[in-house]
């Protein structure tokens, strides 16, 4: 939100407060999911994103994903994946949509231990 050059930002400050006021930077810093990651134990997670996502930059999920590793403290899963022909809805097309939606579909299965052994 800092970044004036980024996409969708300056928009949006009329909304949220530009935070180059010291008021509303601190109100976005105490919801900021990537400023509020701490070492502790955090569920299995998966992050998507789609490389030609104009709304959210792929970066942002991947720096997410990059601070979670290096700060967690725990063994659970945490995957990211970012679809190279996706953009901010996902993937286009029934089958594409479908192929994605069993990946959440079983990743939720294995994190829950209902899938059976040798099956994943």
């Amino acid at each position: 939100m800092l970044d004036p050059t980024i996409p969708l930002t300056t928009a949006e400050w009329e909304e949220w407060g530009d935070p180059r006021e010291k008021e509303f930077y601190r109100y976005m810093m105490s919801y900021s999911p990537v400023d509020n990651i701490g070492p502790q134990k955090y569920p299995h997670i998966l992050v998507t994103a789609g490389l030609n996502d104009t709304r959210v930059l792929y970066s942002e999920p991947a720096k997410y994903v990059a601070k979670l590793r290096a700060t967690k403290t725990d063994d659970n899963l945490l995957l990211f994946k970012c679809e190279l022909t996706a953009g901010h809805t996902s993937k286009s097309g029934r089958f594409e949509k479908l192929q994605e939606d069993a990946l959440i579909y079983t990743f939720i299965l294995k994190t829950l231990n209902l899938i059976p052994s040798g099956q994943s």
